[in-house]
This record gives C-alpha cells, structure tokens and sequence, in this order.
C-alpha cells in the first residue's frame, strides 16, 4: 500500500470528507502513475478521485468492529516513535 494513504476505518472522530478525499487522491495518482494528469486525462483524474472517495465512504460506513476506536495522537506518537527508530531521528 502506498505509504500516504492512511488507515481511515475505526477512529474517534471519524474520518472528515477531507480525509477520504485525500487518500482517493493518493490512490488515483498511484494507480495512475501521474501526480498531475494532463490537460486530456484531467476530466478522467478527477472522476476517479471521486468515485473512489464516494467508495471509500461507503465502504468506511459500512465496515462495523467490536474495537474500541482509536485515538488520532496516539496513533500519531507510535507513527513518529516508528520513524524516529527506522530513520534514528525524530519526526
């Protein structure tokens, strides 16, 4: 999984629109292999980006689970306590 789309499902608040559009993004352009489409597949772009969201949020409504949710800074605190172990140096 591309490395700037981040898990979305069971978190306290949940997920913005903001949030799901921005990993719809991450995966069209991933998929796509364009950071930027051109001027003749922008109109295809940014249908995909919306789709995809509109999947995400249906998917993300949809998905049920008995754990409790997560809190945004703790998984925040273990993500730069990962990196500042891989890269030795803080986040």
């Amino acid at each position: 999984m591309c490395r700037n789309i981040r898990q979305l499902h069971n978190f306290e608040p949940p997920a913005t629109t903001d949030e799901v559009r921005a990993a719809a993004l991450q995966y069209v352009r991933k998929v796509s292999g364009a950071t930027r489409p051109s001027q003749a597949n922008e109109e295809a772009f940014a249908r995909a980006v919306e789709e995809v969201a509109h999947a995400t949020q249906h998917l993300l409504d949809a998905l049920v689970t008995n754990a409790p949710p997560k809190d945004r800074e703790v998984e925040a605190a273990k993500a730069r306590a990962r990196a500042a172990e891989r890269y030795g140096r803080a986040g």
